[in-house]
């Protein structure tokens, strides 16, 4: 009898923001699979349920397994007739490879269910101060990967883009993208946040505009995993943080 994979945003980090469903599927699985990603806390939460844990994260440069492997390694699980979960930081189809892991199970008949998770893209810039939308501010948000897996973003088209850009697993190609919007137009002085461990009790803010971010992220040594928001919304922050309660507001800005 074939069991079933489930593919469960983790959502971004704080384990509060996990869902309820999530929760759910977590308690009655068999097997999860987790990501680097998914946090310490909910790391620890893992430990107390009663499924056999396996380790599958990656990072750049630094795979403890291969995206086969792990696209193998789901369909045999099932095929044991195990209840799988596939347990991905933030929301699986945001890139999270979420949509190449459907495709591979539903390729080999495996049943399977998608459950969404809160988005670091949104939550993150959100507990720190910054609302990634504003009427009074850009009328489009941007979502971008860090990491092309080919090179295919129209930059000219992004920088002209009245748009607020939110950039995922952005941290190791800050330089590339900054140069890559500055050379097709988009203005120095825009403001830029870089949102280190966000929704973490680590999480730390550094603020500085499109210029001067490199050197700042660099004297900061600011480190992956990062959130970075580009655009006149980030000047909130300046108005809301004090007073913003969430991780009983540990985090701190530097840079500028």
């Amino acid at each position: 009898m074939t069991g079933k994979v489930y593919i469960v945003g983790a959502g971004p980090g704080d384990p509060d923001l996990l869902t309820v469903k999530a929760l759910k599927v977590l308690r009655e699985a068999d097997v999860i699979l987790y990501d680097e990603l998914i946090g310490d806390e909910i790391r620890e939460l893992l430990r107390s349920l009663k499924a056999e844990l396996v380790d599958v994260g990656k990072r750049a440069g630094k795979h403890k397994m291969k995206q086969n492997e792990i696209n193998e390694l789901m369909v045999k699980l099932a095929r044991e007739g195990k209840i799988v979960v596939r347990l991905k930081g933030g929301d699986p189809f945001v890139f999270g490879r979420g949509g190449e892991e459907a495709e591979y199970l539903a390729k080999h008949g495996i049943p399977f269910e998608i459950v969404p998770g809160i988005t670091s893209a949104i939550a993150v810039p959100a507990y720190a101060g910054i609302p990634i939308t504003h009427r009074e501010f850009d009328p489009a948000v941007v979502f971008i990967t860090g990491r092309e897996w080919k090179e295919r973003l129209n930059w000219k088209a992004l920088a002209e883009l009245n748009a607020t850009i939110v950039v995922l697993m952005g941290v190791s190609n800050l330089e590339k993208i900054v140069k890559k919007l500055l050379e097709n137009g988009k203005n120095p002085k825009t403001p830029v946040a870089i949102i280190e461990r966000g929704c973490t009790l680590r999480q730390r803010v550094v603020i500085s505009n499109l210029e001067n971010v490199v050197d700042v992220a660099r004297r900061e040594g600011v480190k992956a995993p990062a959130v970075i928001v580009i655009g006149d919304v980030v000047r909130l922050r300046e108005k809301l943080a004090k007073f913003l309660q969430n991780l009983g507001n540990f985090d701190h800005a530097e840079g500028n």
